[in-house]
C-alpha cells in the first residue's frame, strides 16, 4: 500500500494521493511491511519515528518524491527577535515546545568527550549555517574569532543561552553582524533527532532521498547509547540512500549501540573503572543480549552527502556489523573545532566487522575514517581521501589544539584484523595512523606518512603498565574468541605507490616537538616506520627447537613484534622504504607531483606519477588473500564477507589489471582522465 504525505495539503487527509498526510509520523504509525511512504516536497519540522518494522523480502519504504525537496529538520524557525545593543539580539523561546529535551539546558557530555569545552546540545543558524556558542553574554557582545575553526571569519556569529526559571523560557542572545534576523531565517534545535525509532529492532526500513538537518543529538562514544539525526537504532536491514545529511550537532548517521542502562557512560559517572575496561564489558553484555547477525547490522548506506556535523558522519559501535558504506560524499566533518574528543571523524566505526566501505569521498575533515577496536573483516577499497589533515597551516600555530585535531586519511587503532585497505587515493600529509595490527596494504597510492607505528596502545598510565586488551571474533561472526594487547607488525604492503611531497614546516616542526606514546607525527612517507620489524623467517627463528614449557619457561618469543611482509612497492620523491623492503622500487629523480583538482563539481587527480613509473624495471605479481595469508591473533585470512577469496585483479575504476599489474590504485595513465569517481558532489 503507498501513503502519500505533502507538508503543503490544507488539511491532514487518510493518506491516499488526493487525501494526504501532513505529517510523515502519520504515515508512519501506520505503515507495515511492503508499503511504501511517498513524501512531497515541503519542510517536515518533525522526528519521525518508525512504529512497526519491515520484513527482508517485504521492506517499509520511505521515499521522497523529488529528491532532496522533501526536508526532515530537527529545527525550528525563530521570527520574534528583539534588538538589544549594537548587533546583538534576543529571544524568547517558551519551554514546552521542546517537550521532555531541552537542547538549550542539556550540555554535550560522555565518554571520551573534552568537558573543558562547554556546550550544549541547541544550536542557531543563520541561513542554513551555525553560529558559534559562547559561554557568557560578553562573548556575544565581544565576539573574538575563534582561532581553531576551519571557518575563522564566520566564528565572531556567536550566541550564549540562559535560562528564564520564573517564566519557564529559553533565552537566546546571538550576534548578528549586522544582519535583521527577522528578515533572515534563523532557525534553532528544538527535535534531538530526524528520522529515529524510539524502540530497538525496527529493521527493514528504506529511507530515500531527503534532505535531513539540524537536530540536537548528543556525544556518540563505543560506551552508551549512539543517536545521530538518523539511524536504525539496533536493528537490521536498514538502507539509508540519496540522501544530504548535514548539521547534526553530533552525529549525521548513526549505525551505533543500543542503550545498556547499568553501564551507559559509566567511566564518566562512576569514574573508577577505566573507560576501556567499561567498553569491554559493554560488549560482552551485547553478546549476552542478541548481538548477532540474526538481528543486528547489514545496513546499506549509499550516495548520500554528509556533511557539516559536529562529531561524525557516520558512527557506530557493533551495530553496524556487515554493513556497507558505499559511494558516499562525505566532508567538512567537525571543522568548526566546538568539540573535541576522541570520537571524531568522517567515519568513526568500532567493531566494523564484515563491513565494506567503498567508493566514498572523504575530505575536509578532522579525521577521515577511524576504525576502532574490532576492524575484523573491515574492506576499505576505493575510496578517494585526501585533506584531512590541517589543511591551513594557520591551524597549527596552536600547538596543542593542533595535536588535539591533527588527523590523517585512516585511523586504525588496538584492532587484530585482518583488515584489508585496498585501491585506495590517500592524499592527505598524514596517510594512516596504525597504532594496530593485522593489516594489509594493497595497490595504494599514498601521498602522505604512517604514523604512530610501534605506539598508542597503552591505556595512558604514567607509573604502571597499563596495556589495552582488545577482543578479537570468530571468524565472520560476533562472538567474542579471545582478547589480547597489540604486539604490533603483522602488516602486509604489496604494490602500492608512495610519494614524498614538500613537508609543510608547520608540520615538520610538529614533528620534531611532540613526539608522544601517542604518537610520532612522523612526516616521511613509505614505509619505513617499520625498519626493524622482522620478516617471517626471522620471526619463525625464534620458535625453532621449543619443546613447551620448561624448555625455555622464560622468553621473549610471544611478545615480540609479529613479522612484516611486503613486496612490489614503488617509492618516489624521497619517500622511504623499511628495511625489510623486497622486489621494490624507488625513483628519486623524478620530482612527482600529486594533487586534486575540482572542476564543475567533479573532482581530478593532477599527477605525473605515470612518468615516473613508467621509467621503473619492477615486475609486479596479482595479489590474492592465498599471499595475504592470516591475521595473527584471529586466524581468519584477508578475504569476503562470504568466505570466498580476493585477487586484486581490478583496480580503482574496475578496470582490469594485466597478469603484472601497475602498482597502485590504477593500471594506466589514461584512466587520470576520469573524474575520481561518480559520488554525490
Amino acid at each position: 500500500m503507498n501513503y502519500y504525505v505533502d507538508a503543503s495539503a490544507h488539511e491532514s487527509g487518510d493518506g491516499t494521493k488526493e487525501h494526504p498526510f501532513r505529517r510523515i509520523q502519520e504515515a508512519a504509525d501506520l505503515a507495515m511491511p511492503g508499503d511504501e511512504i511517498l513524501v512531497l516536497p515541503g519542510i517536515y519540522r518533525e522526528n519521525v519515528n518508525p512504529v512497526n518494522a519491515g520484513c527482508e523480502n517485504a521492506r517499509i519504504t520511505y521515499r521522497s518524491i523529488k529528491p532532496l525537496e522533501a526536508v526532515i529538520t530537527g529545527a525550528d524557525r525563530v521570527s520574534n527577535w528583539i534588538p538589544v545593543e549594537g548587533t546583538v539580539w534576543r529571544a524568547t523561546i517558551p519551554n514546552g515546545i521542546f517537550d521532555s529535551y531541552n537542547p538549550y539546558t542539556t550540555l554535550i557530555s560522555g565518554d571520551w568527550f573534552n568537558a573543558n569545552l562547554k556546550a550544549h546540545t541547541g544550536e542557531v543558524y543563520l541561513n542554513g549555517k551555525a553560529l558559534y556558542e559562547v559561554t557568557d553574554l560578553d562573548g556575544v557582545r565581544y565576539p573574538k574569532v575563534f582561532s581553531r575553526s576551519w571557518d575563522p571569519d564566520f566564528s565572531v556569529y556567536t550566541w550564549y543561552t540562559e535560562q528564564d526559571a520564573g517564566r519557564n523560557e529559553t533565552i537566546l542572545y546571538a550576534n548578528f553582524q549586522g544582519r535583521n534576523p527577522n528578515e533572515e531565517n534563523v532557525e534553532i534545535n528544538v527535535r534531538r533527532n530526524c528520522f529515529y525509532p524510539e524502540k530497538e529492532g525496527v529493521g527493514y526500513i528504506t529511507v530515500s532521498g531527503f534532505t535531513i538537518t539540524k537536530a540536537a543529538t548528543q556525544w556518540a562514544p563505543p560506551t552508551a547509547l549512539q543517536e545521530g539525526m538518523i539511524g536504525p537504532h539496533w536493528s537490521k536491514g536498514w538502507i539509508i540512500e540519496d540522501c544530504d545529511i548535514s548539521h547534526s550537532k553530533c552525529s549525521g548517521i548513526s549505525l551505533g549501540k543500543y542503550l545498556q542502562p547499568g553501564n551507559n557512560n559509566k567511566w564518566l559517572h562512576e569514574k573508577f573503572k577505566d573507560g576501556t575496561q567499561t567498553e569491554r564489558e559493554c560488549i560482552l553484555q551485547a553478546s549476552y543480549e542478541g548481538w548477532d547477525r540474526e538481528h543486528v547490522g547489514s545496513h546499506i548506506i549509499r550516495r548520500n552527502n554528509i556533511h557539516d556535523c559536529g562529531q561524525t558522519g557516520i558512527v557506530g559501535h557493533m551495530g553496524g556489523v556487515f554493513s556497507v558504506i558505499e559511494d558516499n560524499h562525505i566532508h567538512h566533518i567537525n571543522n568548526r573545532q566546538n568539540l573535541a574528543g576522541a570520537e571524531i571523524a568522517g567515519i568513526k566505526m568500532h567493531a566494523a566487522i564484515d563491513v565494506i566501505i567503498r567508493r566514498n569521498h572523504i575530505h575536509h575533515c578532522t579525521r577521515g575514517i577511524w576504525l576502532d577496536w574490532q576492524a575484523q573483516g573491515t574492506r576499505v577499497t576505493g575510496n578517494l581521501l585526501h585533506d584531512n589533515t590541517l589543511p591551513d597551516d594557520r591551524l597549527l600555530q596552536d600547538r596543542e589544539s593542533a595535536l588535539a585535531a591533527m588527523g590523517e586519511d585512516i585511523f586504525i587503532e588496538v584492532s587484530h584484523g585482518p583488515t584489508l585497505i585496498d585501491n585506495n587515493v590517500m592524499l592527505s600529509d598524514r596517510a594512516m595512523k596504525l597504532a594496530t595490527q593485522g593489516v594489509a596494504i594493497v595497490h595504494n597510492l599514498i601521498a602522505g606518512s604512517f604514523t604512530a607505528v610501534g605506539r598508542g596502545v597503552s591505556n595512558g598510565s604514567s607509573q604502571y603498565v597499563s596495556p589495552r586488551y582488545t577482543p578479537y571474533h570468530e571468524i565472520h561472526g560476533t562472538k567474542v574468541c579471545g582478547f589480547m594487547t597489540i604486539l604490533h607488525g603483522d602488516m602486509r604492503f604489496y604494490n602500492n605507490v608512495f610519494i614524498q611531497r614538500p613537508i609543510r614546516p608547520a608540520m615538520q616542526r610538529i614533528h620534531d616537538e611532540n613526539q608522544s606514546e601517542w604518537d610520532d607525527n612522523n612526516v616521511i612517507a613509505g614505509t619505513c616506520p617499520y625498519d626493524g620489524y622482522p620478516d617471517f623467517e626471522e620471526w619463525a627463528r625464534a620458535f625453532d627447537g621449543y619443546c613447551g614449557f620448561g624448555c625455555n619457561a622464560s622468553t621473549d618469543r610471544y611478545y615480540m613484534p609479529l613479522p612484516v611482509w611486503t613486496g612490489g612497492n614503488v617509492f618516489l620523491s624521497g619517500a622511504k622504504p623499511c628495511d625489510r623492503e623486497k622486489n621494490f622500487a624507488t625513483d628519486q629523480a623524478t620530482l612527482v607531483s600529486v594533487g586534486m583538482r575540482e572542476e564543475s563539481g567533479k573532482w581530478y587527480l593532477d599527477t605525473n606519477v605515470f612518468e615516473a613509473l613508467q621509467k621503473l624495471d619492477l615486475k609486479d605479481t596479482m595479489i590474492s588473500t592465498d599471499i595475504l595469508g592470516k591475521a595473527f591473533e584471529p586466524e581468519e585470512r584477508f578475504e569476503n564477507p562470504d568466505g570466498s577469496a580476493i585477487v586484486f585483479d581490478t583496480d580503482f575504476f574496475g578496470e582490469h589489471r594485466r597478469q603484472s599489474p601497475m602498482p597502485g590504485p590504477f593500471e594506466s595513465a589514461e584512466e587520470l582522465q576520469r573524474p575520481m569517481s561518480s559520488i554525490i558532489e
